[in-house]
């Protein structure tokens, strides 16, 4: 087959997201009304905040952010992600950074699967955070040898999704007729089922050793458990939430509300408490929930150490997991901390603290060779010539990740694992090595530079 007639992994991961989106929003009703939430938030927001509106539009993210998504996953075995990998490849996604949630009481560690190059992003921004089990923190070894059976059973693809992976591997792509199934048997892997493949006194040792262990290893497939739009005021979204009959956890996960948002802010709604038939009885079980997220500026190196010490100092002084008791007060704490961290983007881009990119203005093109031209990147800045826009964060936060399972599974599931960050042995079962994203922000903040450079001074 001819690679011409092959759709690109982007297009086909457009609809994958899509499709995923509709399957969801039937699933979860509450989604929907999320959905909507978010839109008339964000048109507000853009109606109000020309500045803003302006700064999305130069970047590209108007064009993607009805369509941002992100969502959650939650693998078994070794075997499973090792296959995730290559069919989230299809379309274009791959390992991005990788996050030990054991500190935090949650035995996972973890990855996203993304896009990497600008453009391929602003095609569809879609990510999947993605979750393997670390069945070695189950403490009790019948349990966990049954826990290990039961995985071992189930096949989470389909055999018409596995063919076509291999199609695409060994073609070098899918054609639209082959692209088009390939969606349609992927969402059969995070599609909800009502059965689980346990009894019910089963399915409760293994929620009494964590409830995010019988999640994965009771049921035959990984349902995605949360699908996130992108809001441009997460503050407003959650104070509004309770009008839409819909109950937010108690803290907003992530940095403090600031004039110029860094990294990542993340709210939800509490999982739902959903029917399922047990092999030998009727119960219920609670995993997917709605959440929402607010993207701010990538930080550097030099920026996320210090955004981690502000964070950690937070959190000591609270001395407590955040929780509807005390959120008033490590609201006040985070802003108080956070009070260190410049609020401004020509302060973080001066300091290094941040991630940008550049564009060139029509002063600058209409002055391209004139003997006065400033040749440096900052004299081009000062005059006019390149604008600068911040690189938005495609990234998690481990912390906020944790903070948003846990706030799901309940309080007894705050219980604390040994921090033993294992990324050797999570790359061995993916099957290659995960990238660090801050060497892909480096990337892209220094095309934009190349491509001013070359149109200015070329």
């Amino acid at each position: 087959m001819p690679s011409t007639a092959h759709v690109s992994p982007d297009e086909i991961r457009k609809g994958f997201s899509k499709a995923m989106s509709d399957m969801y929003r039937d699933e979860v009703p509450l989604y929907g009304a999320l959905m909507e939430l978010v839109a008339e938030t964000n048109t507000h927001v853009l109606d109000t905040q020309p500045h803003l509106a302006q700064q999305l539009q130069r970047t590209g993210e108007i064009q993607r952010l009805d369509m941002e998504r992100h969502g959650a996953i939650r693998l078994g075995t070794a075997e499973e992600l090792a296959t995730i990998s290559r069919l989230f490849a299809v379309m274009g996604m791959q390992p991005v950074g990788y996050y030990d949630l054991t500190p935090a009481g949650v035995p996972v560690h973890s990855t996203a699967f993304r896009a990497v190059h600008e453009q391929a992003l602003q095609t569809s921004p879609f990510r999947v955070f993605t979750s393997l089990l670390r069945l070695e923190l189950i403490e009790n070894p019948d349990l966990r040898a049954f826990a290990e059976t039961a995985l071992a059973k189930r096949s989470i693809f389909t055999p018409g999704a596995l063919a076509l992976i291999e199609q695409a591997e060994k073609e070098g792509g899918l054609d639209a007729e082959n692209a088009d199934e390939f969606v349609r048997q992927a969402l059969e892997t995070f599609r909800w089922h009502h059965t689980a493949t346990v009894t019910g006194a089963q399915y409760q040792q293994l929620s009494d050793q964590h409830r995010l262990i019988a999640d994965v290893v009771a049921f035959k497939g990984p349902h995605i458990n949360h699908l996130t739009p992108r809001t441009l005021d997460i503050d407003h979204v959650q104070a509004a939430m309770p009008d839409k009959g819909i109950t937010p956890k108690a803290v907003i996960e992530g940095p403090p509300c600031r004039r110029c948002p860094i990294l990542l802010r993340q709210t939800s709604f509490k999982a739902l408490d959903e029917p399922i038939a047990f092999t030998d009885a009727q119960g219920s079980h609670s995993a997917r929930f709605g959440e929402i997220e607010q993207r701010g500026v990538a930080l550097t190196p030099k920026g996320r150490a210090l955004y981690d010490q502000l964070l950690n100092a937070a959190r000591d002084e609270l001395g407590a997991f955040p929780n509807e008791g005390n959120a008033t007060r490590y609201v006040e704490l985070m802003e108080r901390h956070f009070q260190a961290f410049p609020d401004d983007h020509a302060q973080m881009r001066e300091q290094g603290l941040a991630y940008y990119r550049y564009f060139t203005t029509e002063q600058g093109l209409a002055a391209r060779g004139s003997a006065d031209q400033p040749r440096t990147l900052d004299a081009l800045i000062a005059a006019g010539h390149i604008d600068v826009e911040p690189l938005v964060y495609e990234d998690f936060l481990p912390v906020s990740a944790a903070g948003i399972f846990q706030s799901n599974l309940g309080d007894a599931a705050q219980s604390h694992y040994a921090a033993n960050s294992n990324q050797a042995e999570f790359e061995k079962a993916l099957g290659r090595r995960t990238i660090d994203e801050l060497k892909l922000y480096g990337e892209t903040q220094q095309r934009s530079i190349d491509a001013c450079t070359q149109a200015l001074l070329a």
